[in-house]
């Protein structure tokens, strides 16, 4: 708790640095002293995203790794702070989210896309079809029913299930108190569940206490 503390102080620093630049002030180097400090939380983000929801990319022929699309979502985040200023840490690992889930979709969708135009045996095309597709609709399915949550709900959803961050911690971060953050998972919870539980039932047990 202490260290997610601090960490998120040090985030905040950075992101009142980057929205205080004026005129010609270059942001470079507080974008990379930035992205710096939060790269260990945005590579367990990387890795819990990658691994839970889009295992087929860890598999040939890809065969993705954390550090790999930790290094692609670093790439999209120094474009996208070239002119966007979260002005905090919420906002910013909100961003964050978005172009993990960006990035990993486009990958699914070119690897998709790779796999329709190599001839295959009709044996093999069926099995990929009736695997590695499914769980690419499995998996854009979800985080278009993540995407359709109000703000509240999506923000705790993904705080909590995405970047693994307890529900004290989540309290923390958004001002609020830990019944209000129950809430508001409970609620995101129901409402995926009508929204995607004829794919996988979406159950609260794995969420940290």
């Amino acid at each position: 708790m202490a260290q997610h503390t601090r960490t998120t102080t040090v985030i905040q620093g950075y992101l009142d640095e980057l929205a205080g630049l004026q005129g010609d002030s270059p942001a470079a180097p507080v974008v990379r002293e930035l992205l710096g400090r939060a790269a260990a939380r945005l590579q367990a983000l990387c890795g819990t995203l990658l691994f839970r929801s889009y295992p087929r990319l860890t598999r040939p022929p890809l065969n993705l790794q954390t550090e790999e699309m930790l290094g692609s979502v670093v790439e999209r985040l120094i474009k996208a702070l070239r002119e966007a200023r979260p002005g905090t840490v919420r906002q910013f690992f909100h961003m964050a989210n978005q172009h993990m889930r960006w990035e990993l979709n486009d990958l699914a969708r070119r690897l998709d896309e790779q796999t329709r135009v190599v001839p295959m045996p009709h044996e093999v095309a069926a099995l990929a079809e009736s695997s590695a597709s499914q769980l690419s609709l499995v998996a854009r399915r979800l985080f278009e029913a993540i995407d359709a949550l109000r703000e509240e709900e999506r923000e705790v959803f993904s705080l909590i299930r995405l970047q693994g961050l307890n529900r004290s911690e989540v309290a923390e971060v958004l001002g609020v108190s830990v019944p209000t953050v129950q809430r508001r998972l409970s609620r995101a919870l129901i409402q995926l569940s009508q929204s995607v539980g004829d794919l996988r039932p979406i159950s609260e047990a794995s969420v940290r206490e």
